[in-house]
């Protein structure tokens, strides 16, 4: 063979190897992305499960927070149904994390035990039975281990999404593992202690719209009629022009929108009912850099534009404070009952006391004047179902909404216990608890759950 066919033969192989080096490295590449996609999947799945661990962990300390507040059988059936619910889904949850099962162990026994004692508890209740003290005092042990582990996995959570903690850590949890004390199951299972004393038999929330809209009053009106409602409810010397945004049929109010610009240039959307030319919705946002006036001096002048604008006899209920501005959720008073389905919101900016939003949809929904029952039971009557270990008082008459679209009037108590606030309504009829909010008071004002 001469050198020519060697040179050629050599020249192939060469192109050959070539090729079948960018081949291996295609190939190795393509191999590496779909382990790294099929990681990411993987991690994606394991960071869902714990935030639904933490989530449901979280809800059932919040209903056996509830669960201690009163023994009474109505109450128990409604709480402990929940606790037993969450508490299983938890489990669900947790079976899905990439750790081996002895490392959660105590974990998963705890939630089990929190479900079957909750279920044990809720089929006493079925039965007409109230909680005994001990009972009580049982729930009140479940909730202190439900706080501490929704602490402790609030924070794995919040340390593997900062990075300082990652799911190959807690997989292998070796010595030689990044993780620091606090951030691994092992702390969580050394905080659970045998629950002995847990004996039982066998195993194991804002208001709807009301259809009829009674505080729609009022015949239909045009879009030229609401425009003038619009300007006449911002001013209508403030204003440079109104733009129509359209006819709004399909929602719980139909309703007329328009934008309008002001003098200032401040952009205002606003919604006017087609029914009766009601105010639906007005908000604008604009910077607020200081803040000149107190919480309760924004709170009267919302309470001062309200009733300027025809709403009388508006309470103050909730706050909540954000940017510069508070929004104060405001309930009628019909002569001393609140009534809580009759609601506006108000939004009150906190460097000139300025109204920069309103809603007043449970207002137009629900608003009328009712008949109260004169067949009242006393405070004392009901209190008498409260526990024994909680702080109480009875704040008065309200009339609360119900799942059913019904209302019913309650005694308003609020009370404590270990640190826990709570309010809870008690039928004035006939004494059964109806409902029970627990309290959680943060910076910016006081939240409901």
């Amino acid at each position: 063979m001469n050198n020519k066919n060697l040179k050629g033969i050599n020249k192939i192989w060469s192109a050959i190897t070539i090729l079948l080096i960018i081949l291996s490295i295609i190939l190795a590449v393509n191999l590496y992305n779909k382990n790294v996609s099929y990681a990411t999947v993987v991690e994606n799945d394991s960071n869902q499960s714990l935030y639904e661990i933490v989530d449901r962990v979280q809800n059932t300390k919040i209903y056996l927070a509830k669960a201690l507040i009163s023994k009474d059988a109505t109450h128990g059936l409604k709480t402990l149904s929940h606790v037993w619910r969450e508490a299983n889904l938890a489990m669900c949850y947790l079976v899905m994390l990439p750790i081996e099962s002895q490392e959660i162990e105590n974990t998963e026994k705890f939630l089990n035990q929190v479900s079957e004692y909750s279920y044990s508890l809720f089929n006493k209740n079925m039965n007409g039975e109230d909680l005994t003290d001990e009972d009580i005092a049982k729930i009140e042990e479940l909730y202190n281990y439900s706080n501490d582990l929704s602490n402790t996995l609030t924070e794995m959570l919040d340390e593997l999404n900062n990075g300082t903690l990652n799911w190959e850590d807690l997989k292998n949890n070796t010595e030689e593992s990044n993780i620091s004390q606090v951030n691994n199951f092992n702390i969580v299972e050394e905080n659970f202690h045998e629950y002995t004393g847990l004996i039982y038999d066998g195993a194991y929330s804002e208001h709807l719209t009301n259809n009829e809209r009674r505080g729609l009053t009022g015949e239909d009106i045009s879009e030229e009629q609401a425009k003038q409602v619009a300007e006449e409810f911002i001013g209508k010397e403030k204003i440079k022009e109104t733009k129509n945004n359209g006819f709004v049929e399909n929602g719980n109010i139909p309703v007329y929108r328009f934008e309008i610009t002001t003098n200032e240039d401040k952009i205002i959307g606003i919604s006017i009912s087609k029914k009766g030319g009601h105010i639906v919705f007005m908000n604008y946002d604009r910077d607020i850099t200081e803040e000149n006036i107190t919480e309760q001096e924004a709170i009267q002048k919302g309470k001062e534009y309200l009733s300027s604008k025809g709403f009388e006899n508006m309470q103050e209920t909730y706050t909540l404070r954000n940017n510069g501005f508070i929004t104060v959720n405001y309930a009628y008073k019909q002569g001393d009952i609140i009534v809580y389905p009759d609601l506006i919101k108000v939004k009150i900016a906190l460097d000139n006391g300025e109204i920069i939003g309103i809603e007043s949809m449970g207002y137009l929904n629900n608003h009328y004047n009712r008949e109260i029952s004169k067949s009242v039971i006393s405070k004392e009557d009901a209190t008498k179902n409260i526990s024994k270990n909680v702080q109480c008082e009875v704040k008065g008459l309200s009339i609360i909404p119900t799942e059913f679209n019904t209302e019913i009037l309650c005694y308003e108590i609020k009370g404590k216990v270990n640190d826990i606030e709570f309010l809870t309504y008690i039928n004035a009829e006939n004494g059964k608890e109806e409902d029970t909010l627990i309290l959680i008071n943060t910076e910016n004002g006081t939240l409901t759950e």
